[in-house]
């Protein structure tokens, strides 16, 4: 396929965040007295988190972000053609989330899969539904959905993984356009050397649920800290550079930012080594919390309600996900 015939840009976004707001003050109750809620935004920049409430699930979160980003489009059910969810807190193990939300739009002639590359997943999805579109030019409209339900995984009592993990979902529909806009470059790697800082196994192949109790250390998400922020410092700011390379790009040249919400602090500290002003950026992790593969996903529609991209603009979306998993994208807006 000779990409100079079109694009494939980015026309709409949605997406959906639950009501309750959990603040550090009402979190700090079950942690241990020394995590105040000081300390909380001091280490992460985060005040609160959005948690779902009772009869809420993922594709609930996702079908909301899908139903607002159709809209924002401006286009019909019945013209989309590909539908990629990407997630790590499936309802069920299978089949796939993508499905589900099919069937639940009421779309037609669809393709459907789930991307599981964890908080890299939405930069994964846009790059996967992209080439798909490029492959198979019949493809009118992708729909890439990033959603995450974590708060069932959390230990309360644990801050290693409770300060960060949030609920939310996000959505974006991908169109061809003119040449020379939309995604026009990105660069995926991993360093696979901490596999384990990340993790939640049980319901896994090794850790399933025959014949054992609830187990808090092997049902609750793992996260060590100190591993995800070396790992993220040291790979986001390579990526972002091997990626705009590809298009000749000087970093510095490219208008805007944004990045997966894991910590402000991880944030500001990448766009400094990068030599980036925050004012290039846009942040929601402060108010909304860590929302994994769905965060990219929901700060970008943010971002472009606020005007904060405008035509003509080349924007870098940027992420690192448990594994560890890297990516980057630049996209002429």
């Amino acid at each position: 396929m000779n990409h100079k015939e079109y694009g494939v840009g980015i026309i709409g976004t949605g997406s959906y965040l639950p009501d309750f707001i959990e603040t550090n003050d009402e979190l700090c109750k079950t942690l241990p007295p020394e995590i105040t809620p000081e300390w909380i935004i001091q280490k992460t920049g985060i005040k609160s988190r959005r948690i779902a409430g009772k009869g809420i699930t993922t594709s609930f979160m996702a079908l909301n972000a899908a139903k607002k980003a159709i809209e924002n489009a401006g286009i019909s059910i019945e013209e989309i053609g590909l539908i990629v969810c990407c997630t790590h807190s499936h309802e069920y193990i299978f089949p796939a989330l993508s499905a589900k939300i099919m069937k639940d739009l009421g779309a037609k002639n669809c393709q459907v899969f789930d991307v599981q590359a964890n908080c890299t997943g939405f930069v994964t999805g846009l790059t996967v539904a992209s080439d798909r579109m490029f492959c198979e030019p019949e493809i009118k409209y992708a729909l890439v959905i990033g959603a995450e339900m974590q708060s069932p995984f959390r230990n309360t009592a644990d801050y290693n993984t409770a300060i960060f993990l949030s609920d939310g979902a996000g959505a974006a529909i991908l169109s061809k356009v003119e040449p020379g806009r939309g995604v026009i470059a990105s660069s995926f790697h991993a360093d696979p050397s901490t596999y384990e800082s990340v993790r939640l196994r049980g319901g896994g192949s090794s850790f399933t649920f025959k014949d054992r109790q609830f187990d808090t250390s092997i049902d609750n998400m793992e996260m060590n800290g100190l591993a995800t922020w070396k790992q993220a410092i040291t790979n986001l700011p390579i990526s972002i550079k091997r990626t705009c390379a590809k298009v000749k790009t000087e970093v510095a040249d490219v208008d805007f930012f944004l990045f997966h919400q894991a910590n402000f602090q991880m944030i500001s500290y990448v766009m400094a080594k990068s030599k980036i002003p925050m004012e290039k950026t846009h942040t929601n992790i402060v108010d909304v919390g860590n929302t994994a593969s769905a965060s990219v996903a929901i700060v970008l529609d943010e971002a472009l309600k606020l005007n904060k991209i405008k035509k003509g603009d080349t924007v870098v979306l940027a992420a690192v996900g448990a594994g560890f998993i890297f990516g980057s994208s630049i996209w002429k807006w």
